[in-house]
């Protein structure tokens, strides 16, 4: 009963989807960086302000996508499944938004801080994270 009242406390569930998300969140960027053909870290610790906003907004797609599947799901297993279903959607969105710029390529221009492609970027991971996150949940 105690250890059953322990796990329903608020602040424990809380507490257990953070520490889930961050750990999916490291995940994702780790995988992200294997996606991209530049160093997410490396070109912003140079002042890449196109990485910067590009990197950004896939956090910001990820949190996002976490946030709708917390909302929706009751276990912690399935917020995990549904969280890294949409993150893995967001993953071929970047993938498909690289292929189909046939006039440049997109990591290319972010790596040369273009930062307009960069914004694009963001703008993408963002808007999708909404639509990837309502058919989640």
């Amino acid at each position: 009963m105690i250890k059953s009242a322990f796990w329903n406390n608020s602040f424990v569930e809380a507490a257990g989807f953070f520490s889930v998300v961050v750990l999916c969140l490291i995940v994702s960027m780790v995988l992200f960086e294997l996606v991209t053909t530049y160093k997410n870290w490396e070109q912003i610790q140079k002042g890449n302000i196109a990485v910067a906003l590009a990197t950004g907004g896939k956090i910001f797609g990820v949190c996002n996508i976490f946030r709708f599947s917390i909302e929706r799901h009751n276990t912690l297993s399935e917020m995990m499944l549904w969280g890294l279903f949409g993150f893995s959607l967001l993953v071929f969105a970047y993938i498909l938004f690289e292929y189909l710029t046939p006039k440049f390529r997109v990591d290319k221009e972010i790596e040369n801080d273009n930062r307009s492609v960069g914004f694009i970027s963001l703008t993408i991971s963002v808007g999708l994270s909404y639509v990837i996150g309502a058919s989640i949940s």
